[in-house]
């Protein structure tokens, strides 16, 4: 590569490209429209590329800037994604001035080499971050350098509706006009039609030729799970079956991402965390390590996986729901760019989403209404039970025309559909009624015939139409609004997003009506994210379940206890779908501490085991999942001052609790498996005789219910003193 053709550059034969690309980058042919990207930018003119993840963005800019006279400015947002492509073009040749990088990274003598090289016409390409480009001693020495064009690599950041928007990114227009004229080109994986129009006007390049690339990428599998207690518990699983394979996990905080790898090592998977609030060299290494296949899985804020050459990534899992579709297109687009395997898989509870709106509350009201919408939307990709790659093509502009992909929890499980011409209707005539000019929650509350503020403000409660459909089930709404947007009867406005719109073949849909069928959404709740038993869980041998219920009855006869302090339904579930066979197995159930498995465990692992050997049951490959003591001061501090024997007032003081708040931080501990020694407690408030009377209640009744307890004792002791004896009587009996 010490050479550079310059000669006819603008019109090159196909011929004379395919030589060069064969000659400085080792392939055959070009792929996709990568030939008439590159085509358009050596003719001098602005180009839009918008290409999924793995598609070859880097070479369209890459090959022309080594063709063309002149440096190439790249604008990149990470330091470690320039260090990257600089590395790979300079291997490309024998001379390692090609392509360099000005960032933060480089000391001051670097930096004056780096300009050496390009004032001498060696360097082709010069990567520099927005934050750099616009310093104004880069500007200085820019104008005195032959500018072949500008790149703009994740181009999505320059749009305040992109998932990763960064305001340095709006003033690369003036930083341009300010260094000097050349044709632009910009490129992104993820961008939607708002988006893309953001761009174009904020660069001013509305005249760009526009390259779109397919965004199905037919090997990904994409499933969503509610997001319930056990999720460390599924994801150790999944890994475990799938040992050796490459994944990355995402999480939103760095908390979570530390906590999450410190599980995952303690039941011996591979794995590091990654996060922006590492030190440079520890990231720099996990990413290393992670290449190189030292660890198999990587824990990560979404700061990982910009540029990571990585083409065997095989699982990309989502602790929590993404912000937005298009942060989670682009980080579940890093799995299987090699065409082969790729499982997606995403936890959600509602309950991530409330976070994640009050990690809005502060920002500028604009951003906050922007983050609303794109929640919405991925809120409506979670709960659909729709096929999830038409969804997702759908969102980027792209229609997806089979009815089953086969390659998602939806159309691999799919459910009824029901009949909504009629509903439909109503929904096109109220967004007419209403003149086009509202979002989907209104056209909702019209139909429902809810009068809301903004509906009276606008008086469309006096419009034809309204509440025409109250009668109807609230829940079939959202889907219908979903697979109109689909069939193509609605749209959303791209200027004024979030508006809907009726589109022509809408129109030819009132005026002609036909069958129309929706399937309802996953219902998902906040109880989700708590337990498991909101599920309303089910055995997987409703036989074996049975059985464990019996056993569960004699022994609690046995013992003159009530059944759910021997083991609660929830637990019962789980070993008739997980058949442990001794008493390490039987402690990954959930609900069973280590003390209730010694304590009562026995039977139910015999009775399991017997079971499964008359029916010739193999069960799921068994394996033990190892939880990481939680850094739960406030708890540790309790257990502790309870067994110095501290008076209880004291200890809520100690631990800046109210006595309330103690003694329900008291029933947690408890619950969790540790039997806390509050004797000295209760002898300070009952006598003997009292605490014999309220144990041997607990002991008889088939709930621990609180009220169930007042009215038995019609005021004889108070609340706190009834939980206190139900924390002595589970202390010693349950755990």
């Amino acid at each position: 590569m010490a050479s550079h053709p310059t000669d006819n550059v603008k019109t090159p034969t196909t011929e004379q490209l395919t030589r060069l690309l064969k000659k400085y980058f080792g392939f055959d042919t070009f792929k996709g429209h990568q030939e008439a990207i590159i085509r358009n930018l050596l003719a001098g003119k602005n180009t839009f590329v918008l290409m999924p993840t793995g598609g070859g963005k880097s070479l369209c800019y890459q090959l022309p800037s080594l063709m063309m006279e002149g440096t190439a400015i790249v604008i990149s947002p990470l330091i470690a994604l320039m260090k990257n492509q600089v590395d790979v073009i300079n291997a490309l040749s024998e001379d390692d001035s090609i392509a360099h990088f000005i960032n933060s990274s480089l000391r001051k003598d670097d930096i004056e080499k780096v300009k050496h090289d390009i004032l001498r016409g060696k360097t082709k390409l010069l990567y520099l971050a927005p934050e750099s480009l616009g310093k104004e001693e880069n500007i200085d020495f820019l104008k005195q350098v032959p500018i072949s064009f500008y790149a703009i690599d994740e181009a999505h950041c320059i749009s305040e509706w992109g998932h990763d928007f960064r305001p340095d990114y709006r003033k690369i227009r003036s930083t341009i006009d300010g260094i000097g004229q050349a044709p632009i080109i910009t490129l992104t994986a993820t961008a939607t039609d708002k988006v893309a129009s953001d761009i174009k006007k904020n660069l001013n390049i509305l005249d760009a030729t526009e390259f779109k690339s397919s965004f199905n990428r037919p090997n990904l599998y994409y499933e969503v799970r509610p997001k319930t207690k056990d999720v460390n518990k599924q994801i150790i699983k999944y890994i475990s079956e799938n040992k050796g394979k490459s994944g990355i996990i995402y999480c939103l905080s760095r908390k979570t991402v530390e906590d999450l790898a410190e599980v995952l090592q303690a039941n011996n998977i591979k794995a590091a965390p990654y996060h922006a609030g590492l030190l440079a060299p520890v990231r720099s290494q996990t990413q290393d390590d992670f290449l190189m296949e030292r660890i198999d899985v990587i824990v990560a804020t979404i700061a990982f996986g910009m540029g990571i050459d990585k083409a065997d990534v095989r699982f990309v899992i989502h602790y929590d729901i993404p912000k937005s579709l298009e942060g989670y297109y682009q980080e579940t687009g890093r799995a299987g760019r090699d065409g082969g395997e790729g499982r997606c898989i995403t936890f959600y509870a509602r309950k991530d989403l409330q976070k994640l709106e009050k990690f809005m509350e502060g920002k500028p009201v604009a951003e906050q209404d922007i983050g609303r919408q794109l929640l919405k939307e991925t809120t409506a990709y979670a709960e659909s039970s729709l096929c999830r790659r038409k969804l997702l093509l759908h969102y980027f502009g792209e229609e997806y025309t089979p009815d089953n992909c086969h390659n998602c929890d939806n159309c691999l499980h799919p459910q009824q559909h029901i009949e909504a011409q009629a509903e439909l209707l109503m929904v096109l005539h109220a967004i007419d009624a209403v003149k086009e000019k509202f979002m989907s929650e209104h056209i909702i509350d019209f139909v429902q015939g809810h009068r809301t503020e903004d509906i009276t403000a606008y008086r469309h409660d006096e419009l034809p139409g309204f509440g025409e459909g109250e009668n109807k089930d609230p829940e079939i709404w959202n889907p219908i609004l979903r697979q109109a947007m689909l069939d193509g009867y609605i749209k959303k406005d791209v200027e004024n997003y979030g508006l809907l719109k009726i589109t022509e073949e809408g129109r030819k849909y009132m005026a002609s009506p036909k069958p129309f069928s929706i399937v309802k959404d996953h219902h998902f709740t906040n109880d989700d994210y708590m337990t498991a038993d909101a599920q309303q869980a089910t055995p997987l041998d409703d036989t074996l379940f049975a059985l464990l219920k019996q056993q569960r009855l004699t022994m609690a006869k046995q013992r003159r206890l009530p059944p759910y302090i021997i083991f609660q339904d929830i637990s019962l579930v789980q070993m008739a779908t997980f058949y442990p066979f001794n008493i390490d197995e039987l402690k990954n159930i959930q609900g069973v501490s280590e003390g209730k498995a010694k304590k009562y465990g026995q039977p139910m692992c015999d009775l399991i085991r017997e079971y499964c050997q008359q029916n010739d049951i193999i069960p799921p490959e068994h394996f033990s999942t190892h939880t990481v003591p939680k850094k739960n001061t406030r708890k540790i501090n309790i257990i502790q001052l309870i067994d110095k024997q501290k008076p209880f007032d004291q200890i809520a003081r100690a631990v800046g609790c109210s006595e309330e708040e103690l003694l329900t931080e008291m029933e947690a501990i408890v619950k969790s498996g540790v039997p806390l020694k509050i004797d000295y407690i209760i002898r300070d408030i009952l006598d003997p005789d009292d605490v014999d009377e309220v144990y041997e209640y607990y002991r008889e009744s088939d709930t621990p219910d609180l009220d169930a307890a007042l009215d038995y004792f019609e005021g004889l002791y108070n609340e706190d003193e009834l939980r206190l004896v139900h924390l002595k009587f589970v202390s010693e009996q349950g755990n």
